[in-house]
């Protein structure tokens, strides 16, 4: 029994170490001909990628316009949209598909936007507010450079 038990528990291991290596660290990915990581979803899963994408996107130009209006309340409220709380509504089956370094991006990002809003109500400054929002542009700019979407197949 002891013969069997040992080598069974060895391979349970291996296996298990290999789920979770290849759930958190790597995901659904493959090498791209453009240099960069592709990242394999499903069409309802890259719709909902590409969703929290353009939700930046407009709360960065949102952000843009009222830091240049003068109203940093606005500009508060449109980077919490996308903050952390945004984060937490991704469903588990998606991020086991998605690579650390796509989920490390998208997590500093959204708390980045919740700093922003956070600054932005208390300390009223519009250049440092501008400073924070090319610090996630910045991320945005990584990501992009680093990672696309591709239909899973």
């Amino acid at each position: 029994m002891k013969r069997i038990c040992c080598p069974a528990a060895l391979v349970l291991l291996v296996v298990l170490g290999w789920l979770g290596y290849k759930l958190i660290f790597v995901g659904e990915t493959r090498p791209a001909e453009d240099g960069r990581n592709a990242i394999l979803l499903q069409p309802g899963e890259r719709d909902l990628v590409l969703a929290e994408m353009r939700a930046f996107l407009e709360s960065v130009q949102i952000i843009t316009q009222a830091v240049s209006d003068g109203n940093l309340d606005q500009a508060a409220e449109a980077a919490r949209r996308v903050g952390m709380d945004a984060a937490h509504q991704v469903p588990m089956s998606l991020m086991a598909k998605l690579p650390i370094g796509f989920k490390q991006l998208g997590h500093a990002t959204h708390g980045a936007f919740d700093q922003l809003a956070l600054d932005a109500e208390q300390l009223g400054d519009a250049a440092h507010t501008l400073g924070q929002l090319a610090a996630v542009q910045a991320n945005c700019v990584s990501c992009h450079a680093a990672f696309r979407i591709d239909a899973a197949e």
